[in-house]
């Protein structure tokens, strides 16, 4: 299957100017100022990208694919992601998280979910574990889950400085963090920790803690949701200023923001004007988990679900309303969550790269079309592929 992109300019994520992009199967076969049609050929489809910027498609590297939560009991767990909620979103990679429930929800069905949307068309990694210590893996081994799985990538999400966590040692987590590291290098995968911080005013001092007193380095860990409140942004500037990754999580709900969240689009600002460079920043949904809300005392006082839509949402509000240029902004949900996960096909436009694109209308920057893997998923803000249950 052959498809031409003519006409659009193109941030790769670095800014090409207008260029054609020819797609050859799931692929980018070639990018050229211009590619003209030769006559009496094979049918190719012609997309006229005119008026429209041409992006990487998005990587939601924090989603939990088969539903979260259940903090309010039972009736609560929130339901699966269905694959358009991600189409729609220009979210053409997940990675699929289990968070609190490491019970009811297993990683043989999480890695069931993520072949789902695999044949229904994007691309879905996911994380080995929860939120407890010990991790409950697939194979009962984290270094076996990365080496002998293929969509197992990292382990995560591992819960600290939480009401929620099972309360890790230095020791826990460290050693979690080392067959995380072996299992990654002998497998050629990130075999990165991805750490839920909470609003406890530990902070990241668990993670810095290791870093210190052992040889495990600071990139070893993917910290998130380091928005949720003002002291863990300020901890999160210091800890990325030493050479760390940071994600901010794009979900939120008025109540967050009220009691002291930074907005994601300001706190890449902020982070910006601390001189922490963009590469070491990204942003995730922590779609389809439930954001809930408690009291002082830990009680559940309400509870609602996390949007894969905020991602890009809050990427475009970086550009609009504070200043960053595309360019930058479309990095932390593009090429950074790609380098820092080791998705070599992923996050950029490139000769031989997945045919992951985004169109993106050149005045409100709203999506236009989707393609993943090279099949148009999107129309004209339209789903013209839905999953099996939609």
């Amino acid at each position: 299957m052959l498809t031409l992109i003519q006409n659009g300019e193109v941030y790769a994520p670095a800014y090409l100017g207008k260029k054609d992009i020819l797609l050859v199967g799931n692929r980018v076969g070639f990018i050229e100022d211009r590619i003209e049609l030769p006559a009496h050929f094979v049918d190719i489809k012609v997309v006229d990208a005119t008026g429209k910027y041409v992006v990487p498609g998005f990587i939601d590297s924090h989603v939990h694919i088969m539903g979260g939560g259940g903090e309010g009991s039972f009736r609560t767990r929130t339901p699966e992601i269905q694959l358009t909620q991600a189409t729609l979103a220009g979210i053409t990679t997940l990675v699929g998280v289990i968070g609190t429930d490491g019970t009811t929800r297993t990683m043989a069905s999480l890695i069931a979910k993520a072949r789902g949307l695999e044949e229904e068309g994007i691309t879905c990694y996911t994380q080995t574990g929860s939120y407890q210590v010990p991790l409950k893996t697939l194979t009962g081994k984290i270094e076996d889950d990365l080496m002998l799985v293929d969509r197992i990538i990292g382990v995560g999400e591992v819960a600290i400085a939480d009401h929620r966590s099972s309360q890790p040692t230095v020791n826990e987590l460290a050693k979690i963090a080392s067959a995380a590291r072996i299992g990654g290098m002998l497998s050629s995968k990130a075999g990165i920790v991805n750490v839920h911080v909470g609003d406890s005013y530990d902070h990241l001092r668990l993670l810095e803690e290791i870093v210190e007193t052992t040889d495990i380095p600071i990139k070893q860990f993917y910290p998130t949701h380091i928005n949720r409140n003002s002291h863990l942004f300020e901890a999160g500037i210091r800890f990325a200023l030493r050479g760390g990754y940071v994600d901010f999580t794009t979900s939120t709900i008025p109540q967050f923001l009220e009691d002291g969240e930074v907005k994601c689009s300001r706190a890449l600002k902020r982070m910006l004007d601390a001189n922490v460079p963009v590469e070491q920043i990204t942003f995730t949904s922590d779609g389809q988990a439930s954001l809930p809300n408690f009291d002082s005392e830990g009680e559940l006082i309400g509870l609602q679900i996390g949007q894969v839509s905020s991602l890009y949402s809050e990427v475009k509000d970086a550009v609009q309303e504070e200043g960053i240029p595309l360019e930058v902004a479309i990095k932390v949900i593009t090429s950074n969550p790609a380098k820092i996960l080791k998705l070599k096909q992923k996050g950029e436009i490139g000769v031989e790269k997945d045919a992951d694109i985004v169109l993106l209308e050149k005045h409100t920057l709203e999506v236009n079309s989707v393609f993943a893997k090279g099949q148009l998923m999107v129309e004209n803000g339209e789903a013209v592929v839905k999953g099996t249950f939609e």
